[in-house]
This record gives structure tokens, C-alpha cells and sequence, in this order.
């Protein structure tokens, strides 16, 4: 088995409504998520993707589509967190992400990968799965969500 990684960035807003650090403010991060990839290597001579687990230009594609598009230069608001949730409906056309879960970098790794984990399983019929979903907060803090 081998597996691939593709990197994103996406820049959005949160607050971790309950957190006692500054943690609880309004406030944004430049994010890097890392989608990796694991599986065979597709043996089909002639075929575009022989020798690869899945064009890399595909992994971007698929998790743009369902992940960096959406949340990019949006708020990210937990469902219940009413104050956040009243403020940003009174901006017009404001782009807002509502969470079930609060939007720590382990709960936003966990979203992405099951937001994720479906469009890449089983792609060329080979073995492919979404084997590890990594979101940097910051250049020195992250969360892994392993397949």
C-alpha cells in the first residue's frame, strides 16, 4: 500500500464559545489542510492514471468542490451558538458556515474527513481511501483525523 497527500490552504473565521483564552473572540486563521490519500497504485497501461493512486489534480479538485470552496473567507459558527448565529444573519449576503460540532481544529479535521471521506473511497475500482485528514491551525498546531 502507498499513499499520496495534497495540501490546500483556506482562510476563515471561528470563536470556541466556551474556551476561557482569547479563544472565545471573533477571530480568524490561514488554514492547511492535508488530504492523504492511501491505496494501489492503479496498473492499467494506456489509462492516464497508471502508476498513480489518483491525480493529484483530482484530490485538489474534490476537496476544493466539497471543503476549500465553501469554507473559504467564511465564518465557521457552531449551531448553538446563538450571539455569533444573530449577528451574522443581520449581514447581508455574508458567508456563514453552520457546524454541528464547535469549530476546534480536532472537531473541524473530523468534519472534513467524513465530509471527504466518500468521494475519494474506492476511485479506479482500486483500494483507494481517505487515510488521514490533517488541518493546521497554525504553522505549529494541528489535528489529524486517521482513517
Amino acid at each position: 500500500m502507498i499513499s499520496v497527500t495534497r495540501k490546500l490552504e483556506f482562510d476563515a473565521g471561528h470563536r470556541i464559545p466556551d474556551h476561557r483564552s482569547q479563544c472565545r473572540n471573533l477571530h480568524g486563521h490561514r488554514y492547511v489542510l492535508e488530504v492523504t490519500l492511501a491505496g494501489d497504485i492503479v496498473d492499467a497501461p494506456g489509462q492516464s492514471d497508471n502508476g498513480m493512486l489518483m491525480d493529484f489534480s483530482e484530490i485538489k479538485a474534490i476537496a476544493k468542490r466539497h471543503i476549500v470552496d465553501p469554507w473559504d473567507h467564511a465564518f465557521l459558527v457552531y449551531r448553538d451558538d446563538t450571539a455569533v448565529r444573530g449577528f451574522l444573519d443581520t449581514l447581508p449576503g455574508h458567508k456563514t458556515v453552520v457546524l454541528d460540532c464547535i469549530p476546534t481544529a480536532e472537531n473541524l479535521a473530523r468534519a472534513i474527513f467524513a465530509t471527504l471521506a466518500p468521494h475519494y473511497h474506492g476511485h479506479y475500482g482500486a483500494q483507494l481511501r481517505l487515510a488521514r485528514v490533517r488541518l493546521y491551525e497554525t504553522p505549529n498546531c494541528w489535528a489529524d483525523c486517521n482513517g
